[in-house]
């Protein structure tokens, strides 16, 4: 008996919160100022799935009229990847909405945050907002997503029990290297004057890669030089990434510095070249091999000397 009279009284509150919406979103309002501001708990309380065992209801209302038909998701809990930087839309599609009330949340732990009510966005990231598509899929919009946006979203209709749709988001972030011959990653290269310069940069991790892969030496951009001559690059787009290689002929000095492969604003890695006038590049790696390990055994003479005192 309980039971039933908490049930009408929730029932009731529903009808009324539903005309408050109704009338501010005919004024163009939003219809609960301030409402993001509200304790986590609240809305934790609020969207949490009801434990009780409600009793089956009844087709027939008490005055014979048939109700209204329940609410219902065209579409299941899903599973969405999105590329680091990259737009998406989470679509939540509903029938049967009547004059009831989408919201869009986002749960991290038992915390949840609110994004939209209704045609109304609260969350303070800009890059939030609710994008409807007629007929019913109250989508929503996340623009130039990060790492920080992977989680739990949830489509929530304002019924009882409540009815909530999940979406589990991943970002997918892109890896960048500049490799030798061998598939490693590069560290300092080296090249004798007049040789031809040729950098490998591997892009992974990139379902359907839709931006582009751009060269650097230092700030000046090297897929489109003119003024130089002799550069060239040459880019194979994947389904899974894209290799691109860099040659550069007749090197000299000033071909020396920092080169940069990025995709596009996303991702980007460096290499610094070194060009050499009269020195075989392979004695001058080795050499720079032979100082390091002659640092080293300096080092461990001299605390041993120390220690010797």
């Amino acid at each position: 008996m309980m039971l039933k009279i908490t049930s009408a009284i929730l029932a009731v509150l529903l009808f009324h919160f539903h005309r408050i919406t109704l009338a501010a979103v005919a004024t163009g309002s939003k219809p609960f100022p301030g409402l993001e501001n509200l304790p986590k708990s609240f809305w934790n309380e609020l969207s949490s799935p009801f434990t009780e065992v409600y009793e089956e209801e009844n087709p027939v209302t008490e005055n014979g009229s048939t109700p209204e038909p329940r609410p219902f998701f065209e579409d299941r809990d899903i599973n969405v990847t999105v590329q680091l930087g990259a737009q998406i839309h989470l679509h939540c599609r509903v029938e049967n909405m009547q004059k009831r009330t989408v919201s869009w949340v986002r749960r991290r732990g038992e915390e949840m945050h609110l994004l939209t009510f209704g045609v109304h966005t609260y969350s303070s990231d800009s890059r939030f907002s609710l994008d409807y598509q007629m007929p019913n899929d109250w989508r929503l919009l996340l623009r130039s997503a990060t790492e920080r946006d992977a989680g739990v979203y949830e489509c929530q209709v304002s019924v009882h029990p409540p009815l909530t749709r999940t979406v589990y988001l991943s970002v997918s972030v892109p890896r960048v290297e500049i490799v030798d011959e061998h598939g490693a990653t590069a560290g300092d290269k080296f090249y004798k004057a007049g040789s031809t310069i040729e950098l490998k940069c591997v892009v992974s991790k990139v379902p359907h890669p839709s931006g582009y892969v751009t060269w650097r030496h230092g700030s000046r951009m090297l897929n489109y030089d003119t003024i130089r001559g002799g550069i060239s690059v040459k880019t194979d787009m994947g389904a899974e990434g894209a290799v691109s290689r860099l040659y550069i002929a007749n090197a000299n000095k000033k071909d020396s510095g920092n080169y940069s492969c990025a995709l596009a604003d996303v991702a980007a890695t460096t290499v610094s070249v070194h060009v050499l006038n009269g020195e075989n590049p392979a004695a001058m790696q080795h050499g720079k091999s032979s100082s390091s390990k002659g640092a080293f055994i300096l080092v461990v003479l001299l605390s041993l000397l120390n220690l010797s005192r």
